[in-house]
C-alpha cells in the first residue's frame, strides 16, 4: 500500500498520462452516448469533462498539471477546424445557393450571441473582465481565446465558457428546434454551428451529415463575424 503514492507521483509527471486519461475519458462518454440511443443529453464531451473533474479533484492534480500532459488535445483542435472545409468543398453548390441566408441568419445570430451574453452577465454585476472573457463564448476554443486575450479578458476563463457553451448547445439544440418547427438540415445546422461552434457541430454531424457541413459553415463564419463584433462591443463597455 506504501508504494501507491509513489507509483501515482511517478506516473503523474510522465507527459502521456493526461493525454492517455482524456482519450479514455472521452471513450467512456461515447460509450454512454452509444448505449443511451444516441440521447443528446448523454453528450460523450460532457461525460468526458465530468469524468475528468472528478478524477482531477479525487487526485489532487492541478489544471496546470493536467494541461502540460493533455495539451496535445488542444492542439489537434486548430487541424481538426480547418479539415472540416473538406465536407464544406463537397457541397458546395447547395453553400452557394443559400449564401444571403447564411449572412443574415449570421449577422443575427452573431450579434444576438455577444450582446445577449452581455446584457445579462452586466445585470448580474459581472466584472468587465469577465465581460470581455464572455463575449466570444459561441465561438471555437483557439479563436475565442484569441479574441480574448486581445480585448483583455482571461483566455482560460474564456475556454471553460466556450466548452459549456457548446455542451448546452449540444444537448438544447435537436430538442429546441424540432419544438419550434425548424425541418431545413441546413437551417438547422447553420445555427448549431453558429450557436455552439465544434461541439455543436460534432452534434449535427451525428445527426444528419447536411446538417453537419452547414454546421460547419456556421462556425467558420462566425468566428470571423465575433472577431470583428467583440472588439467593438469591448469599446462601448
Amino acid at each position: 500500500m506504501t508504494e501507491t503514492p509513489e507509483i501515482w507521483v511517478y506516473l503523474s509527471q510522465t507527459p502521456l498520462l493526461w493525454l492517455t486519461v482524456t482519450l479514455i475519458a472521452y471513450g467512456a462518454g461515447y460509450w454512454c452516448f452509444v448505449k443511451s440511443g444516441a440521447n443528446p443529453v448523454v453528450n460523450p464531451v460532457a461525460v468526458a469533462t465530468l469524468l475528468l473533474m472528478g478524477i482531477l479533484i479525487g487526485t489532487g492534480t492541478s489544471y496546470e498539471a493536467y494541461f502540460d500532459g493533455a495539451q496535445f488535445v488542444h492542439f489537434m483542435l486548430g487541424p481538426a477546424t480547418v479539415a472540416l472545409a473538406l465536407p464544406m468543398l463537397r457541397h458546395l453548390p447547395r453553400v452557394r445557393v443559400a449564401l444571403v441566408p447564411l449572412l443574415a441568419a449570421l449577422i443575427a445570430g452573431a450579434v444576438t450571441a455577444v450582446l445577449s451574453a452581455l446584457a445579462v452577465a452586466a445585470a448580474l454585476g459581472a466584472s468587465r473582465e469577465t465581460l470581455l472573457s464572455l463575449a466570444p463564448k459561441s465561438v471555437t476554443t483557439p479563436i475565442a481565446m484569441g479574441i480574448s486575450e486581445a480585448v483583455g479578458g482571461l483566455p482560460s476563463l474564456t475556454a471553460s465558457l466556450v466548452i459549456a457553451t457548446g455542451i448546452l448547445g449540444a444537448v438544447l439544440a435537436t430538442p429546441i428546434l424540432n419544438l419550434i418547427g425548424v425541418r431545413d438540415w441546413r437551417a438547422r445546422g447553420f445555427a448549431t454551428g453558429v450557436a455552439a461552434h465544434g461541439i455543436g457541430t460534432a452534434r449535427a454531424f451525428q445527426v444528419n451529415q447536411l446538417a453537419g457541413v452547414f454546421a460547419a459553415i456556421g462556425m467558420g463564419m462566425n468566428g470571423i463575424a465575433t472577431s470583428l463584433i467583440v472588439p467593438l462591443a469591448a469599446s462601448l463597455l
